[in-house]
């Protein structure tokens, strides 16, 4: 029987500290998580730290899904109790909880070169969880999750900042994560929001309908907290920091805390597929198929709704295979292969060069298993074959996700490729012209909706529309099983429903994030409450109200603003 969890004390009952209780402690951390100054972390896998509270905790929204999924009461989120735990003050917590969070280290690659002097001292003994601090396991209805609040304050990871997060990037990462679980990618999950009444910091920022590519002010910004939720928080980057410190032989445990976190790794996010009872290099073996088939299939599925991960360092690659990072991050308007939401991200990790960056990232991951493979040449060659084998899976699984947006049971290289031809010229909404295509249509009229500019009073580019259409239409009589062959009312009507399903009415566009979160600037919540709603259901065609409101083209005036069409990384 599914237990049902209403207060602190039925929730302390489902607790399991699995990282704190299998891995290493860092040896210098001090016994009372008071360690919110930058300082190097030499060895461990953590460091026990307390979350600082925000002030004045206010209640914003949970996710109610979610929190049925996990057995939570949705009264839990309002309570006094469980407000002051996931707003950072664990002091006052019953027995059984840890009265410290952790956080953990992390090397940093960029598209698969190391770096070192993004960590302040130099050497990548100080970069890691800043401001994003672990405080609970728990195990229900058979799966494991941690929560980690974002914006819980200092770490020694720190880098010198101050550990908050923004109001304005709380709601936007706690309405992507759930929209992007309803979209049916593996993804983080939201918890909880709160903000603070009275506790505000500064941010740089854009100017009001500023062209800016760089942040021109500072402005004073409301904290808040998201707690997101994961199987684990482990990331390729702390795999190569072990694996780091393996290859130099940095410490004289370092080869012992590498295999020590490989196998973390295996039972949080890999026990179903990999049995324990295997030599190390037979694991090691099968992780690596294991995550090689998640990543691919998640980059395919980021281009299948159009997002783009803005920032896919190492560092923000989950072992899980699962979207981690929602800070820099942008769901496509008009389709433009090297779109980019992040003005610090550069083209190397724009929309349709995110599978070559997971290769990259792949390709660290696979560096950091090395050492613990040694002289195993026949396991050494193994792995060096699944990492040789990337690009060729990549591949498959993005012809997978282009055929299904399609509609084709066989791919058709001419009329795909001649179709992004004619996304570019025309600048076409990625969403809307596949929701429309999807329609079916017997002609481009339904399609023109999609269209940006003035291409519906270009004859000859119409035309080429029209010739594309009747081209799509027939592979699709050719080929398709009668079933959704499109000949039939009933056939016709069978493959849309199927393309319906890949792809999405609403995705969770800036200019929608924008009033949502200057709106709760203003203490005015209602609409993050109608957000949540719409997007947790993408799919659906949902009321005419809702459809004319956000199932539309970006307003032309909105193109090229800063904090619309592109972002800092401020948060």
């Amino acid at each position: 029987m599914k237990e049902t969890i209403q207060t602190l004390e039925d929730l302390v009952k489902i607790t399991d500290y699995s990282l704190i209780n299998t891995l290493k402690a860092d040896p210098d951390a001090t016994e009372d998580g008071v360690d919110h100054n930058p300082r190097e972390v030499f060895s461990g896998h953590y460091v026990p730290v307390n979350p600082t509270p925000i002030a004045n905790p206010l209640y914003i929204s949970h996710s109610s899904e979610f929190f049925k999924e996990l057995g939570f009461t949705d009264e839990l989120a309002t309570s006094t109790a469980f407000m002051k735990m996931f707003s950072a003050d664990l002091r006052e917590l019953p027995e059984g909880f840890e009265k410290t969070g952790w956080a953990t280290g992390y090397a940093l690659s960029i598209y698969g070169t190391e770096y070192y002097q993004q960590c302040p001292f130099g050497t990548g003994n100080g970069y890691g969880d800043g401001r994003a601090i672990s405080i609970l396991e728990v195990v229900t209805n058979g799966k494991r999750w941690e929560m980690q609040l974002k914006g819980g304050g200092r770490t020694p990871y720190c880098r010198g900042a101050d550990g908050r997060a923004v109001l304005r990037s709380s709601i936007r990462e706690f309405l992507a994560q759930e929209h992007m679980h309803a979209l049916g990618i593996a993804t983080s999950r939201s918890l909880t929001l709160y903000t603070s009444t009275s506790e505000k910091v500064a941010r740089p920022w854009f100017r009001e309908e500023s062209y800016s590519k760089d942040p021109e002010v500072m402005v004073e910004e409301d904290v808040a907290i998201t707690t997101r939720v994961a199987p684990s928080f482990l990331r390729v980057g702390q795999l190569e920091l072990f694996g780091r410190r393996a290859r130099k032989n940095e410490h004289p445990e370092a080869m012992q805390e590498l295999e020590q976190f490989v196998l973390h790794v295996i039972e949080r996010e890999y026990s179903e597929e990999i049995d324990t009872n295997l030599p190390l290099e037979d694991k090691v073996i099968l992780l690596a198929k294991a995550f090689q088939e998640r990543l691919t299939t998640l980059v395919a599925e980021w281009i299948r709704v159009g997002y783009c991960q803005g920032n896919f360092n190492s560092d923000n690659c989950a072992l899980g295979g699962f979207t981690l990072d929602y800070g820099p991050f942008g769901f496509m308007d008009n389709f433009d292969p090297y779109y980019q939401p992040w003005t610090g991200g550069g083209r190397h990790f724009s929309f349709l060069n995110q599978p070559p960056a997971a290769e990259k990232n792949f390709h660290m991951f696979y560096t950091a298993l090395l050492p613990l493979l040694g002289s195993n040449q026949e396991a050494l060659r193994e792995l060096k074959g699944i990492r040789e084998s990337f690009p060729e899976v990549m591949q498959k699984k993005m012809l997978r996700i282009w055929k299904a947006k399609l509609g084709f049971s066989t791919f058709n290289a001419a009329i795909f490729n001649e179709l992004v031809a004619l996304m570019i010229e025309t600048k076409v909404d990625y969403t809307l012209f596949f929701r429309e295509l999807s329609n079916v249509p017997d002609s481009i009229a339904e399609l023109k909706k999609s269209f940006y500019g003035d291409a519906i009073l270009n004859e000859e580019l119409l035309l080429k529309w029209a010739e594309w259409l009747e081209q799509w239409k027939q592979h699709i009589k050719q080929t398709n099983d009668e079933a959704i062959n499109a000949v039939t009312e009933a056939s016709k009507e069978k493959l849309s429903m199927q393309m319906k399903q890949t792809n999405p009415k609403y995705t969770l566009r800036e200019w929608h994030l924008v009033p949502a979160y200057k709106a709760a600037q203003k203490g005015d919540y209602s609409l993050i409450k109608e957000l949540q709603e719409v997007m947790t259901h993408p799919y659906e065609e949902q009321s005419q109200e809702i459809a004319e409101k956000y199932y539309r083209k970006k307003p032309a005036q909105l193109f090229h603003i800063a904090g619309v069409s592109h972002i800092s990384c401020s948060s």
